[in-house]
């Protein structure tokens, strides 16, 4: 790949732009990705939500900590960012003792329609509300947070890189300013060409204000995720459609994903007792194990045997290593003590 001399304002009247705003326009425009009818995300990539409903009813136990840790308010808020067709917020609400339930006032955050059939109780909007007390859960937001890509030159410099709508590439300009900042502090290019890295100062700023939201409570960030001293070395930007992964194109028919700098995420809001620790090991301590049911089960109680086999099942695949266990979960408290111990 060659610098383009015209600079970015030049590359863009080609149909070249930086990857945030492509992408941005891909996924959320007025034919963006997330904007279209259908079944929505799952019919493309498959989630914790989509692969058991074991992973719901354990955000539902992660809810009622809350709930304790706040001294169990009249209301309680439970805040389903990205919420996708509203699987997520559907299956925590049926999950929850009844008590919890009547206080708990369930909220969708997704741009699509509301989906039909979709239970009353549960609120829909396209950004969340102020002064949240209880959780806010985000699961798989941050990957689809629109970011810019940076490349390393043939002299050593980063620069960004831009895009034009078929997946074509070509450098711009140095990366300069904050961006360079936010670089140099979380994801630092040695110079040699063709290096890259994905700037995540938008992801940033979009959890700081995510967090933001709560006036007491906890948020929750699960994503796919590195830190500092493992950072990819080519970065991680592709793409989903039809359940399949696929070239990242900016053409509003595929998810374009990144894998999320979950601890320069940490560090954004500035406030104590954010806590990084992977998905194996928050399910873990919210009760979902993936230990095999005693074989003595199976002769008193078959059918329990087989229900408790397949559960096991589908909590070893929620915490697998290599898999969805090693998700990483940012937990950042607001006025509430400690939520997910372990």
């Amino acid at each position: 790949m060659t610098a383009d001399t015209a600079g970015d304002a030049g590359a863009a009247e080609n149909g070249f732009r930086r990857w945030r705003d492509a992408a941005r326009e891909a996924l959320y425009g007025p034919d963006g990705f997330y904007r279209r009818p259908g079944a929505g995300p799952a019919g493309h990539f498959r989630t914790s939500v989509h692969a058991s409903p074991l992973y719901a009813r354990a955000v539902a136990r992660l809810l009622c900590r809350v709930d304790e840790a706040l001294g169990r308010p009249p209301a309680l808020d439970f805040v389903d960012m990205a919420a996708g067709r509203g699987e997520l917020v559907t299956g925590v609400l049926g999950a929850l003792p009844a008590d919890v339930a009547e206080r708990t006032r369930p909220l969708a955050v997704e741009l699509a329609a509301r989906p039909e059939g979709l239970d009353d109780r549960i609120m829909w909007r396209d950004e969340p509300p102020e002064g949240v007390t209880g959780l806010l859960f985000a699961n798989e937001w941050l990957d689809n947070v629109p970011l810019d890509v940076a490349e390393v030159d043939a002299s050593g410099t980063p620069r960004y890189v831009l895009v034009r709508a078929d997946g074509a590439e070509r450098l711009g300009k140095p990366v300069a300013g904050v961006d360079a900042g936010w670089l140099d502090r979380w994801w630092p290019l040695p110079p040699e060409e063709g290096l890259r890295a994905e700037i995540g100062l938008p992801r940033d700023h979009a959890w700081t204000a995510a967090v933001a939201t709560l006036e007491r409570g906890a948020a929750v960030a699960v994503d796919y995720a590195h830190g500092a001293g493992a950072r990819p070395p080519f970065g991680t930007l592709t793409a989903f459609r039809e359940g399949r992964e696929t070239a990242p194109v900016p053409d509003g028919s595929r998810d374009l994903t990144a894998h999320v700098a979950l601890d320069a995420c940490a560090a954004a809001p500035a406030l104590p007792g954010a806590r990084l620790l992977t998905q194996r090991d928050a399910l873990r301590a919210l009760g979902v194990t993936g230990e095999r049911p005693p074989l003595s089960l199976a002769s008193g109680d078959p059918a329990g045997y087989v229900r408790a086999l397949a559960a096991a099942g589908e909590a070893a695949e929620l915490t697998a290593p290599g898999g969805l266990g090693d998700f990483g979960w940012l937990v950042q408290p607001v006025g509430a003590g400690e939520v997910l111990p372990g």
